[in-house]
């Protein structure tokens, strides 16, 4: 139980603080997960990573408030971006979370960033929340399936 609850901290710690690396951590404690299995530490872990991502949308939420980012706005060229941006999200939201999703598995574009993006295009939480969860969880068991496969540590129950 404590390998989970600090699996959780350590992915909520690692999702607010970029330096924190998840993916190193998980690989790291591969070893010891056998007795729990791939499926529920990586569970663990996304839920972790989703929960601290809510920090960064809700800065992004809340950052279209801030004098900076106001200012920025005031221009007619980022306005003009934004709007289009946002736009087309409304449009097809699927388009950002896919584009959400595909960062949440693979890491590219960075999921901070599009942690603060979506916060900023008034992406729906729940679908950040679920998406993050998702994609973080097929990742982080990738992670574990190739510590399992170069090790010969058999996670899968």
């Amino acid at each position: 139980m404590k390998l989970l609850l600090s699996t959780f901290g350590v992915g909520v710690a690692s999702a607010l603080i970029p330096i924190i690396n998840i993916e190193a951590y998980i690989a790291a404690i591969g070893a010891l997960v056998d007795s729990y299995g791939i499926w529920t530490v990586s569970l663990v872990a996304a839920l972790g990573q989703a929960v601290g991502k809510l920090g960064w949308y809700e800065a992004g939420r809340t950052s279209m408030r801030w004098r900076p980012i106001q200012k920025k706005m005031s221009s007619p060229g980022w306005k003009r971006q934004y709007d289009r941006v946002k736009r087309r999200t409304d449009e097809r939201p699927w388009l950002g979370i896919g584009l959400l999703f595909l960062s949440a598995v693979v890491g590219i574009p960075p999921l901070a960033i599009m942690a603060v993006l979506a916060g900023q295009l008034r992406f729906h939480r729940f679908w950040f929340f679920v998406t993050t969860f998702v994609g973080r969880t097929l990742r982080f068991a990738a992670v574990l399936g190739g510590v399992s496969y170069l090790t010969d540590i058999n996670f899968f129950h």
